[in-house]
Order: C-alpha cells, then sequence, then structure tokens
C-alpha cells in the first residue's frame, strides 16, 4: 500500500510543504516576544491582513479553529445562539468547541448559502423563554458544499438583515483567499461590514501553519484575551509568521491554478461510471463526488485508490472529497482520474 509520502495526495491543501523559498524566509525572520506585542514580523503580518480584509486590526492564532473560537468569544455570551449553515465548520470540525467554549447553541439554516429571509426567519429576539440569536456566521468558500464562493450581493444582503436585527456578524475565510480569486471580487470586499473575520495560511496558500482574526480594535484587543485564555500565546513567533508573508505574496497569486485542476478533475470524475459531481459545479479547489452504490461504499473506494497511490476522505458513507494545492499537478489529476476509472470498473 502507497504512503502519504509517495502518494498524490488530495486530502486536503493543508498537506503542502513549505518550499525552499519559505524555509530560508522562515530561518532569516526577524523574532522578539510576541506575547508582549515585541515580534517585528508578526506584527508585520498583522498589519498586512488587516489591510488586505479591510478591517482595523488582526491577531494571529496557532489554528483556524482558534481564530474561529476567539471570535465566536468576543461576539457572545454563553446562552446566545449563532445562525449557521449546516455542516459548517465551527459546528462540526471543531471538535465541538463552539458550545463547550463559548456556550453558544446553533440555528441551523436550510442550505450552505443562505439568505436574508432564512436570517430573519431564525432569529429570536431576547425573549427569557429562547436563547437570543446574536450572530450569523458565514463560511466562505463553504467547504463541505465543495469549495462553493458566496456571491457577493447575497453575502451584502445577509449581513444587512443581520445588521437590522441587531445580530453581529463572522465570517469564516479560512479559504477567502480562493472566494475572491474565483470571484474577481477582493477580500476586503467579500468581509466588507462583517464584524469579525477569520483567515487561514495553511489552506490553499501553503504555510506550515497559522490563522488570523481580523476586526477593529476593540474586538481585537478583547481577543489577545481570548487567545490567553484558550493556550494561544506564542513567543518567538515570528518564525511562523515569516512563512505566512511568503504565502501571502506568492500564494494568492496562483490559486486560479487549483482551481482550473479542480474542474479538470470534476470533470474527468463525473464521466467515469458509478461516480457524479454532488454540486452543480466546481468552484474554486474542493471536489465532492458521490459514489453510487454499486462501486461501493466510500470507504472502500478510497481504500483501494490508496493501495494505487492516490489519497482523499470520504465525507459521508457515499461520498468523497478531492482537494487541489500548489503540490498536485494537472499530471497528477490525469493519473487520478486514470487510478479512479480502474477502481470503478
Amino acid at each position: 500500500m502507497a504512503s502519504p509520502v509517495d502518494s498524490i495526495d488530495f486530502r486536503s491543501d493543508t498537506v503542502t510543504k513549505p518550499c525552499a523559498a519559505m524555509r530560508q524566509a522562515m530561518a532569516e525572520a526577524e523574532v522578539g516576544d510576541d506575547v508582549y506585542g515585541e515580534d517585528p514580523t508578526v506584527n508585520r503580518l498583522q498589519e498586512q491582513v488587516a489591510e488586505l480584509l479591510g478591517k482595523e486590526a488582526a491577531l494571529f492564532t496557532p489554528s483556524g479553529s482558534m481564530a474561529d473560537q476567539i471570535a465566536i468569544q468576543v461576539l457572545t455570551r454563553p446562552g446566545d445562539a449563532i445562525i449557521s449553515a449546516p455542516d459548517s465548520h465551527i459546528a462540526f470540525h471543531e471538535a465541538g468547541a463552539t458550545p463547550m467554549l463559548a456556550g453558544v447553541q446553533f440555528s441551523y439554516m436550510p442550505s450552505a448559502i443562505y439568505s436574508e429571509d432564512d436570517v430573519a426567519s431564525a432569529y429570536r429576539e431576547n425573549d427569557h423563554h429562547f436563547p437570543p440569536t446574536t450572530l450569523v456566521e458565514v463560511e466562505n468558500t463553504y467547504n463541505m458544499g465543495g469549495g462553493l464562493v458566496w456571491p457577493l450581493e447575497t453575502l451584502r444582503r445577509v449581513r444587512a438583515k443581520a445588521s437590522e436585527l441587531g445580530m453581529k456578524t463572522l465570517m469564516d475565510g479560512a479559504r477567502l483567499w480562493n472566494a475572491a480569486c474565483a470571484s474577481g471580487h477582493s477580500e476586503a470586499e467579500l468581509c466588507q461590514g462583517f464584524d469579525m473575520v477569520t483567515v487561514c495560511l495553511s489552506k490553499g496558500l501553503g504555510a506550515p501553519v497559522g490563522s488570523l482574526v481580523a476586526g477593529d480594535k476593540d474586538s481585537i484587543h478583547r481577543a489577545h484575551r481570548a487567545r490567553k485564555m484558550l493556550g494561544g500565546g506564542m513567543r518567538q513567533a515570528g518564525i511562523l509568521a515569516a512563512a505566512g508573508l511568503y504565502a501571502l505574496e506568492h500564494g494568492r497569486s496562483r490559486l486560479s491554478e487549483d482551481h482550473a485542476n479542480a474542474k479538470f478533475l470534476g470533470a474527468g470524475l463525473s464521466a467515469i461510471s458509478g461516480l457524479s459531481l454532488a454540486s452543480d459545479s466546481v468552484d474554486t479547489n474542493i471536489v465532492i463526488i458521490d459514489v453510487d452504490a454499486s462501486v461501493g461504499t466510500a470507504a472502500q473506494l478510497q481504500a483501494k485508490a490508496q493501495e494505487s497511490g492516490l489519497l482523499f476522505f470520504p465525507t459521508e458513507a457515499q461520498r468523497i472529497r478531492l482537494v487541489t494545492h500548489l503540490d498536485v499537478s494537472r499530471g497528477d489529476c490525469e493519473r487520478a482520474l486514470d487510478i479512479l476509472s480502474t477502481c470503478c470498473a
């Protein structure tokens, strides 16, 4: 059986390895104690991301999950409810942290991309019988929907409705870079008006670790304390921040290549008997495929493919996910199609 080292790895865009130039930038990074605010490379990264997102300030965190949880703690109180799409990252991929750490619950929307009317229908006023709905969360791109990109006007209408109802807004923009690339709108345009935004440097951009949470200065001041409570204070973190700066400079400009490879992969997979696209189109770098029972289960298909050197994840009993990234080429996509065609024969 092939190992991850010598396989084509479509499990996630987090599996990328730092290139030699990124490693050099890390080795040469100027550092200081970030807990004291004295790491110049971290400060530069935070300032650059805040500017890209059109926010007053940003805070570097070890992970996207921590960034999300910090934002939720800043924007809610225990006992509140959050409006969120089904299968959102904050609900299903952060180990139950949201109710455990922030003491809030979810009000799920009927679809991955929802409307201002959906927000209004889910909203509950601050009546003592109910958990008050105080936060609207948007995930852009939407992972479990196949990397779906929110239309700009839909984002604006949802944000405006939340504001009208007195709710705060949070964008989980772990792959916001992909949304900006695919939509042609800047990151700042896509998250304009949102109270807080989180972004990831190790998804798509190729950094080995790190995310940021951004917002106004008061929110980020409070975020510092939340990060400390969660154990996220780092010392000479400029070594990691340098990788993030390199990723921002060199990673964003090449995301269209990943998107083109994902579209190629999606078209090829949907042409294989027993496989079909789970969505109408491939928006960015995530391809989700439904597996017909005649082929077997998703786990069985995964095991067969791994024997031939192809790695991906099942997301449901009859569904798989493949993610393109900087460490897979068009040739790798072609080989993946050959392997899966053989597996499904």
